[in-house]
């Protein structure tokens, strides 16, 4: 089918991908592949931002990463997986936007100011961290797309990169670099196993790439209705850290006697979790198929990357040259 449309969207390098990410931005990008010309990048430059002392991990987190992407169903015929620092042309555009753009504008990132406040072991003073959402902006601006698919923490960086595509516009004249619209994502609860937001810091997450031998035993201490001490007692789904999973995997059905079985007391957790557990296998297993497709021929992945990398740069190169000619270097 004829691909219109045109998005852009890239995920940070900095660990394994978890549940969350799965129903939170890959189950999009795969419905997206079909409907747009899409490009989806590894944004191993902005790990740097705050992995910069230790970057050791990131080569290897990036193969990884690909590898889930791939896994979760993204398919390398059907979109351009890429490597954000093989495109040199994301450099060269960030630092000629960050020419025009108000220092003012950076430090009034609410993200900015809640990071250097949340995050206390990294040292986050350095000009990158600052400027990494003129560098966000150069990964979205590139590929001249009509909208980006975001959830709603995301919103102050897509207004940001539609301000400074406003002002280079207004500057240079026409309107080359277009405002694209934030393509919400469908808020998708999946919290951690301890209750809290699922992380691979908070070392509470049910990863992608995970055996089921290994889910059994982390699902086994999850927290459910901290209320309900035993069977007997009535349960409230509506407060459980489970169900929200039963949401996402199980059926209409099965979510109906799940919550009946758990407010009349006739259902245990221990009986919900192996509802869930299956249910999740049946998710997973395909998944993990795809993944190890790839497990057992590594040069796939160098192949997935190059071949995308030189459809972005090609792209990106075609941007460069009318940014050049607007901009007079």
């Amino acid at each position: 089918m004829s691909k219109e449309l045109r998005t852009v969207s890239g995920m940070r390098p900095t660990g394994p991908l978890h549940l969350g990410h799965y129903f939170g931005v890959l189950k999009n990008w795969v419905e997206l592949q079909h409907t747009e010309e899409a490009y989806f990048f590894v944004a191993d430059w902005h790990a740097l931002t705050s992995d910069y002392a230790d970057p050791s991990k990131v080569g290897q987190n990036i193969r990884e990463m690909v590898k889930d992407w791939v896994g979760a169903g993204l398919n390398p015929e059907d979109c351009v997986i890429f490597r954000q620092s093989a495109v040199k042309e994301h450099a060269e555009l960030s630092l000629l936007l960050s020419m025009i753009t108000p220092v003012s504008w950076l430090e009034r990132n609410p993200t900015y100011k809640e990071q250097q406040q949340q995050i206390s072991n990294k040292d986050l003073g350095n000009a990158g961290f600052l400027c990494y959402p003129v560098l966000m902006a150069a990964d979205i601006l590139m590929y001249r797309p009509h909208g980006v698919p975001v959830g709603e923490d995301q919103l102050p960086h897509m207004e940001l990169t539609r301000e400074i595509a406003r002002r280079f516009n207004y500057l240079y004249g026409g309107d080359l670099l277009p405002e694209p619209k934030a393509m919400l994502t469908p808020a998708a609860k999946c919290p951690g196993l301890d209750g809290r937001k699922m992380s691979k810091s908070y070392n509470n997450g049910i990863f992608l790439s995970d055996n089921m031998a290994d889910i059994q035993e982390k699902v086994r201490g999850m927290f459910t209705d901290k209320a309900r001490l035993r069977k007997s007692d009535p349960g409230n789904p509506d407060v459980c850290n489970l169900f929200p999973y039963h949401v996402l995997l199980s059926s209409a059905e099965e979510q109906a006697e799940i919550r009946q079985g758990c407010t009349g007391a006739t259902l245990g957790c221990v009986d919900c979790k192996k509802i869930f557990l299956r249910n999740l296998e049946a998710f997973l297993t395909p998944l993990q198929k795809r993944r190890a497709v790839l497990d057992a021929n590594p040069a796939r992945v160098d192949e997935i990357l190059a071949h995308g990398n030189e459809r972005a740069r090609a792209f990106a190169c075609q941007t460069m040259s009318l940014v050049r000619e607007k901009m007079g270097v």
